[in-house]
């Protein structure tokens, strides 16, 4: 969906060059577009109508300043009702109970719950600094018990164990009491999901509703579902009290419908989204960024969060102070910077933050194929010895057979390696000599980096 709308609004904006006012004939021009980009991402009809209906209002005879023009106006007017529809700002999660505060996870099956149960213990165990246990009600899907007992381990949280012989309701009780005994500040309980919504499912997650009385109901829906994540939202909003919507695989090829068509539905904020299938690949729900990633403004905000979370400080200031002393650079530090970039969550993941011109041109790099050579390059290291990797130049041709035969590549391939890391350790030294603009200068002129 991003990339249609953004490609609508800025042909729009070329044609609208010059005009010195936005008229009811340009601003026609522009909604028909926008209906159109907004149907074909699987918006609900509804939410489309109200959608226009408010854009056209605030548009209609706008003075358009000397310094814009009417297409920028009305790409500023649109940026601003989307974040309206998608609910303003941030809503964080609301813990203000008594401990352990409960938190209620509702969807459809194969929306993810699982995993983003494990995701959200995560998040509060690293930013809110909450003790946290998990607890699985699905007594009907085969492995669900296990796979949240594996993620939840992975979160770094505590499970409670439950068996398929259970009752939900019993387990979510004796869950909370563990909780309360222990003194756990979270309890997030995994419910049961459906392939569709039926009455056995709405009977068993109000029954859990009522006896856990949850200070959060949150409602899990996968963002690719499109127009049969309305109908679902409908639904669990009739049965439940909903407090929250979690979007999940928002990183996935999909037209995006759900993230503009829930909030609206349901009433309830949207409080996470799930950016991948790690562990970590949850993120707080900003309407305002997320309305700039549609109209391909990108979110830097979130790309600088991506990179300083994924930063080692210390390794960071370990390299530059060898740097400053003198010290060589060797495949060890090498090695480091690529496990760097991997924790950032990958090349993909920062470029789906960039502004959509910037992101074009990146995007002309195979960021899959990028990704590839980064795990291959860290095979090879991995595969030297603590003093190969310190004297990198003890390593002749039988060395080289044995590396290669180790990662499962080409002698070729760890000989390109060991020309890229010399060309690194010349970057370097040439750092240490004040040399950072050049050295800047010459990286801006590598073959194949993107030029922004």
């Amino acid at each position: 969906m991003a990339s249609a709308l953004t490609d609508k609004l800025s042909r729009l904006v070329k044609e609208m060059r010059g005009q010195a006012r936005i008229t009811e004939s340009n601003v026609q021009d522009m909604l028909r577009e926008v209906r159109m980009a907004l149907l074909e991402a699987d918006v609900a009809l509804p939410v489309v109508r109200d959608f226009i209906a408010r854009v056209k209002e605030k548009a209609l005879g706008q003075e358009v300043m000397s310094s814009l023009s009417p297409g920028q106006v009305l790409v500023s007017i649109v940026n601003r009702e989307l974040a309206a529809t998608m609910g303003e700002g941030v809503s964080d999660i609301n813990l203000a109970a008594q401990p352990p505060a409960v938190i209620l996870m509702a969807g459809l099956q194969g929306a993810g719950k699982t995993t983003t149960t494990a995701k959200l213990a995560k998040h509060l165990i690293e930013k809110r600094k909450k003790k946290v246990l998990t607890v699985s009600g699905d007594v009907y899907r085969p492995a669900a018990i296990e796979q949240l007992k594996t993620v939840t381990k992975q979160a770094g949280a505590e499970w409670f164990p439950s068996t398929a012989e259970q009752k939900p309701v019993d387990i979510a009780l004796a869950a909370l009491d563990y909780a309360r005994k222990h003194f756990f500040d979270v309890l997030l309980v995994d419910t049961a999901g459906r392939l569709a919504i039926d009455e056995a499912l709405m009977a068993e997650i109000k029954a859990l509703h009522a006896v856990l009385k949850p200070v959060e109901t949150l409602f899990v829906v996968d963002a690719m579902q499109g127009q049969d994540a309305i109908n679902t939202a409908k639904a669990f909003k009739e049965a439940l009290p909903l407090t929250g919507i979690i979007l999940t695989k928002t990183d996935g090829d999909s037209r995006g419908g759900a993230a503009l068509s829930v909030r609206q539905i349901t009433g309830a904020p949207i409080k996470f989204s799930g950016t991948s299938e790690k562990i970590d690949g949850l993120e707080v729900f900003d309407a305002q960024r997320h309305a700039g990633r549609i109209l391909g403004m990108g979110d830097i905000v979130a790309l600088v969060e991506q990179v300083t979370a994924g930063v080692d400080m210390a390794a960071a200031q370990k390299l530059a102070a060898k740097m400053k002393s003198g010290s060589g650079f060797d495949l060890e530090d090498f090695l480091s910077q690529l496990q760097q970039m991997k924790s950032m969550g990958g090349l993909s993941s920062l470029l789906d933050k960039l502004p959509a011109q910037m992101a074009a041109k990146a995007g002309q790099v195979d960021m899959g194929k990028a990704e590839k050579d980064i795990k291959r390059k860290e095979g090879i290291i991995q595969s030297m010895t603590p003093l190969e990797r310190r004297k990198p130049e003890l390593i002749k041709a039988t060395r080289k057979r044995r590396i290669a035969a180790g990662s499962g590549v080409q002698v070729q391939d760890v000989n390109r390696l060991l020309n890229e890391f010399e060309q690194m350790q010349s970057m370097m030294k040439k750092m240490k000599g004040g040399g950072m603009m050049k050295m800047m200068k010459r990286m801006g002129g590598m073959k194949g980096m993107p030029k922004f």
